[in-house]
């Protein structure tokens, strides 16, 4: 590919070069990595022949130390190459919606909110909040996060499916257990290179007022936009910025996610028939389960894994979760 790139029409095509160069970055990764593992394996058989010459030199803690650090980063390493599925490597749109349940749900989808906040600051991905609609009392209706960093959609795909939680409602006077269900949402972010044709006679675009908390400015201009893909019937909204402009964009960035995955969706049902993430926000669908109460669990249904520390989960420590399913699947 290198060799591609020094041929005088390579820039002709601009879009397969552009493409070229993101898979040699992506390659590159790789060897380098793959050169550094080997370098340090070299440094350690060094340390061992000296060991072995010089036994008077006690070097067999510091031998100790670089091959504990030499095993981590190969297992970093091997669980980085399960994350070869196409588009893992991009940007993340997760997007969060209660289930049937008013307040009690509301509350759940705002606290799988917080999880994943939680989370993104300890894998180290940057997020932005495109959209969100607040509950009426508590909680949310709806939010979309934009998850950016290396791998975040090989990673937070584990995620998608029903969440169950199992609480004392702080909502109940009489204070009973209740039971709320989320659905996660998971798309790969599709960059303006990738083929997804958006005619624009297709869409209707509205624009209204944007409700909730935002300020003055945001609550009495018509700055939140609605888009319509009209052959799909594929709608998408944005109200979280005051720019009407910048509200557009995100509408549009999560309307092509949303347009490619139908495409995926239907390239597969011409080899299976396709049955994914679309199950009911109820009983029997959930892919995990969070129970508060009358015991502490968080358990994936998917993998068996489980743990009793649900604080740890909810500030988002996820990734083992994370972990088992990218294993087993």
């Amino acid at each position: 590919m290198q060799e591609i790139t020094n041929k005088s029409d390579f820039w002709n095509d601009s879009q397969n070069a552009k493409k070229i160069l993101k898979n040699i970055k992506k390659l590159e990764i790789w060897v380098q990595s793959w050169n550094k593992l080997k370098t340090e394996i070299d440094d350690i058989e060094v340390f061992i022949e000296l060991q072995k010459e010089e036994p008077e030199e006690n070097l067999e803690p510091e031998i100790s130390q670089k091959l504990n650090i030499l095993e981590s980063e190969i297992e970093e390493l091997e669980f980085k190459r399960m994350l070869g599925r196409e588009h893992d490597e991009r940007n993340a749109i997760l997007t969060i919606h209660p289930g049937a349940g008013g307040t009690e749900s509301q509350d759940w989808a705002e606290m799988l909110l917080r999880m994943y906040l939680r989370y993104a600051e300890i894998s180290g991905f940057k997020t932005e909040i495109l959209d969100q609609l607040s509950g009426d009392e508590a909680g949310i209706k709806s939010v979309t996060i934009e998850f950016t960093g290396d791998f975040a959609y090989g990673y937070l795909r584990a995620e998608a499916g029903v969440h169950r939680l199992v609480r004392l409602s702080p909502f109940d006077a009489n204070n009973k257990r209740h039971t709320s269900f989320a659905s996660v949402f998971v798309l790969p972010e599709i960059e303006e290179s990738i083929d997804i044709e958006i005619d624009p006679t297709d869409l209707r675009i509205d624009t209204f007022r944007a409700s909730g908390a935002g300020g003055q400015h945001v609550n009495k201009t018509d700055s939140a936009i609605r888009i319509t893909h009209i052959p799909t019937g594929t709608v998408v909204q944005c109200q979280n910025e005051r720019s009407q402009h910048k509200n557009k964009a995100n509408a549009m960035k999560i309307l092509g996610a949303r347009l490619f995955k139908l495409q995926e969706e239907e390239q597969k049902k011409n080899l299976e028939k396709f049955e994914k993430n679309k199950k009911d926000i109820a009983w029997g669908s959930q892919i995990r389960s969070y129970v508060f109460h009358p015991y502490n669990m968080v358990k994936d249904h998917r993998t068996g894994y489980e743990t009793s520390n649900v604080q740890a989960v909810m500030d988002g420590q996820i990734e083992k979760f994370i972990e088992e399913y990218l294993v087993k699947n």
